[in-house]
Formats: C-alpha cells, sequence, structure tokens
C-alpha cells in the first residue's frame, strides 16, 4: 500500500522542482549576461553626471554655473563615484552591478512573503531585464529609484499586514524621499502610499503613523534644499526647473514618441502579471502587498506615459513591480497543483525569459555602443593635439560623447550650457531666447579656443540647428571660420587668430 506521506512529500518535490525550475529560466542567463556586460564603457547619459560632479567638486555652482534640469540627489551619487571608484570605465560597470544587486535584493525582500522562490525569480527577472538593456541602461535615473521604490512600498505593506513598528514607515518614507532627490516623478507613489496609509491608520485610529511616513518622505527633500541653499543655488535652481523644465522640457519630443522599447516581451510581461494578480484574486489570497504592487504597476505606467518622451530607461520602475507580481503565485500555485492559472502563468515567464535572452544577446555587444565610445576616443585624440593647459572648449551636442570628452581632458566650457538643445529648440519661448542671449554674451567675453559641434542633435537636427539660432551662427562664422579637424559625427572650429 503506498504511503500518503510519502506521495505528498513525493508531489511537493515536484511542485517546488517546477517554481525553481522557472526561476532558472532567468538565472541561467544571468551569468552569461553580467560577464558579457563587464566591457562596457561609460556612454550615454552617465558621462553627462560625471562631467557635473567634477565641476562640482572643483567649486561650480550647480545649475548656476550648469545648466541641469537633474536633482540633487543625483549629484551626489556620482560624486560619491569619482571619490570612491573614480570615472574609468570598470568603476561604472562595479557601480550599475552594486545598484543592480540592490535592486534585486529590494524585490526579494518585497516578494519574500509569497515564497522563496516567488522572491528569487523576481530578482533574476528583473536583473535579465537590466541587463538586456544595454550599456546606455546602466545607472539610468530611474533605474537608481527602483530599490527605493520597491522597499518603500514593502514598508508600508508590511506596517499593513503585521502591524509593524511606526518606525518602518519613516524609514519606508525616507527612502521615498530619496528617490524624490533623484527624480520627482516618485512623488506620485509616494501620494498613494500615503492614501494608503491614511486608510489603514483611519481603521486602526492610528493618524500620527501618517505623519511619521510624512515626514520620512520630506527629510531627504529638506537635506537637498538645505545644500542648494549653502551652494547659492536656490534660484538657479527654481529658474531652471520652473522657468523651463516644467513650461518648456516637458513638451520636447522626439519623433519616437512613445516608441514602446520590447514591446513583445512587454506583452508578455503584461499577461502574466494579469494572471498573477487575477490569480490572487480568485483563490481570495488578494492582500495588500498584492494591492500596493499594482499601485506601484499603476504609477510606472504614469511614471513612463506621463513623461512623454518614451525612453526606455523610464520603463524601470514599471519593470520593477511588474517584476513582483509576475512571479508572485508561482509558490502558491505550484504547491497547490492549480493548473488552470499555473500553466499560462508558467508558459508566459518561459516566453519573458526566452525573449529577454535573445535582446540580451543582441545588446551584450552592440556596434553602436563601441562607435559612440570611439567617438570620444578622437574628440579627446583631436583636442589633446591642439589644445594647450587651461584653453576652454565649448561643446554643441547632448549624448554624443561631447562632455565625455571634456572629462577626460579636464577642460572647462565658458559657458554653463552642458548641452545644446535649450538653446536650438522652441526658439520663440522667451526663456529660450534668455538662454541665447546669455550663451552668445558669456561666448564673446571668454572666447573659447575651440567650438566642437556634434552632428546630432536631440530631438531633432544635424548641423543645421546652428541656423535656428542666426546670431550664433554669424558670429561662429566671423571669429571661427577655421576648421580644425572635421570628421564623421562632428566638427572642431578653431579660433579664426589662433597661432
Amino acid at each position: 500500500m503506498r504511503d500518503p506521506g510519502a506521495t505528498s512529500r513525493h508531489a511537493s518535490g515536484i511542485a517546488r522542482a517546477l517554481s525553481w525550475g522557472l526561476v532558472g529560466m532567468f538565472v541561467a542567463p544571468l551569468g552569461y549576461l553580467v560577464w558579457a556586460s563587464l566591457p562596457w564603457p561609460l556612454i550615454h547619459d552617465a558621462p553627462i553626471m560625471h562631467y557635473l560632479a567634477w565641476r562640482i567638486a572643483e567649486g561650480a555652482t550647480p545649475y548656476r554655473d550648469l545648466f541641469d534640469m537633474n536633482q540633487p540627489g543625483l549629484y551626489a551619487i556620482h560624486l560619491a563615484i569619482l571619490k570612491l571608484l573614480g570615472a574609468g570605465d570598470l568603476a561604472w560597470r562595479l557601480f550599475d552591478l552594486a545598484a543592480l544587486a540592490a535592486a534585486c535584493a529590494a524585490l526579494a525582500v518585497y516578494a519574500r512573503p509569497w515564497g522563496r522562490a516567488a522572491a528569487a525569480g523576481s530578482a533574476a527577472l528583473f536583473a535579465v531585464y537590466h541587463l538586456a538593456g544595454g550599456a546606455w541602461q546602466a545607472g539610468q535615473r530611474d533605474f537608481l529609484l527602483c530599490p527605493l521604490l520597491v522597499l518603500g512600498a514593502a514598508s508600508v505593506a508590511s506596517w499593513i499586514e503585521r502591524g509593524s513598528s511606526a518606525s518602518s514607515l519613516g524609514w519606508g518614507g525616507g527612502l521615498l524621499g530619496a528617490a524624490l532627490t533623484i527624480k520627482p516623478h516618485a512623488a506620485l507613489l509616494a501620494v498613494l502610499l500615503a492614501i494608503v496609509i491614511a486608510v489603514a491608520a483611519w481603521r486602526r485610529r492610528a493618524l500620527p503613523k501618517l505623519v511619521i511616513f510624512v515626514v520620512g518622505v520630506a527629510l531627504a527633500p529638506a537635506v537637498a534644499l538645505a545644500w542648494l541653499v549653502a551652494r547659492g543655488a536656490f534660484s538657479a535652481w527654481r529658474e531652471v526647473t520652473f522657468g523651463y523644465f516644467v513650461p518648456v522640457y516637458t513638451h520636447l519630443s522626439g519623433p519616437e514618441r512613445f516608441v514602446i522599447y520590447r514591446w513583445r516581451v512587454w506583452i508578455v510581461i503584461a499577461v502574466a502579471v494579469l494572471l498573477s494578480i487575477t490569480s490572487a484574486a480568485w483563490h481570495r489570497r488578494f492582500d495588500a502587498r498584492h494591492g500596493i504592487a499594482a499601485l506601484g504597476v499603476g504609477y510606472g505606467l504614469v511614471h513612463f506615459l506621463g513623461q512623454g518622451k518614451g525612453w526606455e530607461y523610464q520603463l524601470y520602475p514599471l519593470a520593477a513591480f511588474a517584476a513582483v507580481l509576475a512571479f508572485s503565485e508561482v509558490d502558491l500555485l505550484m504547491r497547490a497543483r492549480s493548473f488552470s492559472f499555473g500553466v499560462p502563468i508558467a508558459a508566459s515567464l518561459v516566453g519573458i525569459a526566452i525573449l529577454l535572452t535573445v535582446k540580451g544577446g543582441e545588446a551584450a555587444d552592440a556596434a553602436w555602443i563601441w562607435d559612440k565610445e570611439r567617438l570620444v576616443r578622437l574628440v579627446v585624440s583631436d583636442l589633446a593635439a591642439r589644445r594647450r593647459s587651461g584653453d576652454l572648449v565649448q561643446v554643441l551636442d547632448t549624448t554624443a560623447g561631447g562632455l565625455h570628452a571634456l572629462l577626460r581632458l579636464h577642460a572647462v566650457q565658458p559657458t554653463r550650457f552642458v548641452y545644446d538643445f535649450p538653446l536650438f529648440q522652441e526658439v520663440d519661448e522667451p526663456v529660450v531666447r534668455r538662454f541665447q542671449a546669455e550663451f552668445l554674451r558669456d561666448l564673446t567675453a571668454h572666447p573659447p579656443r575651440f567650438i566642437v559641434v556634434f552632428e546630432r542633435g536631440w530631438p531633432r537636427g544635424t548641423y543645421d540647428r546652428v541656423d535656428s539660432f542666426p546670431a550664433f551662427a554669424r558670429w561662429l562664422e566671423r571669429s571661427y571660420l577655421v576648421v580644425a579637424q572635421r570628421r564623421d559625427g562632428y566638427v572642431i572650429f578653431a579660433q579664426r587668430n589662433d597661432p
């Protein structure tokens, strides 16, 4: 006669094997993707932030001396990287992988109450998603938000479920406040979680707990604001944020507006998330943790669509909370042998793993990465051969590598404009006209020995974008008609009277 206990243990063993087999679908390519990513160079947005951090460390005042729309928390991160690790490619890879490990740990903490496979699987899914994006996704602002957002949400879920101490709400609020100093868009999730806390606290007659959360959220922004005031940067920050960023920049977009990168995998991720939520509701185990993760998914959608740019890295908060929900039912369904939901969820997870692995293989050694890195080396070489110590250099560029070259050369610009689109887009706006006047005034007062104009403009235009600023075009023609170097991708102009 068969032992029922042995049969049950055998079934449990099969369920565990199936659950961990799904986790293994993501763990298997992870080692390769990490290894393949190690040679990735510092490219795209990251060198801009490194340059800003270097200038700030040298005494420049952010916003006043360096026109940028990012928030102080991001400067703090890059200042720490430069001080502790340096500005090299390997240092950036180590930081990015450390940030990825932090995000994976946060996802595992959030998903752990649903089972070990749920915790490991959500972390592995997110890790593969990140590495499949390629070198330009490394250390992006929205990626750095993920551990802060997920742990902040986890603290609220834990408080609601177990009535944990109010200090957990303070810590959670503090993490969300830190996210605000990187990207203010995180305020939406903080507000949603505050509403959740308010409802729960009202029922428990514990409204002071909401105050603790709100104070935690406010702490990091208050520190950032005090730093701006101490550096004499507050008025310039206010001008950049509310005089340009909100009324003008938020309306800029390229022809690729609302492009959904990796849209095929997002269809399958959506299927996995919807099936998991439906399963939890059907089996009457949809709890606060599920609900808060679903709020996170909703926030992630608004975070991406609301910015109106369609850039892939803006999908990160959505990817983080989707990864949590996609694996939320795996342990329970496999253990209960609930195949009506288990099989389609497992199939969708396998599909996600395959699509991300293929994408990761394509992105691991994409030619454009090395083309951009080569362009930086060429600019550095061309300028180093002609530039004397202390010579000013102005670049007209966005993310093609101009500031990266200046970072390597430790060269300073005569103006505060670290990228050029505020000068050439929406030229009928009064604020843009003021920027143009300031730019030309500073160039005239401190003429740089070289001006490097990169071919590709953003969000549109090539070299012809200079013509949208006629006063500068005339000044350039009059004073810098000599072309020191012309290459595929950029032109270096030298002063006409340069010996």
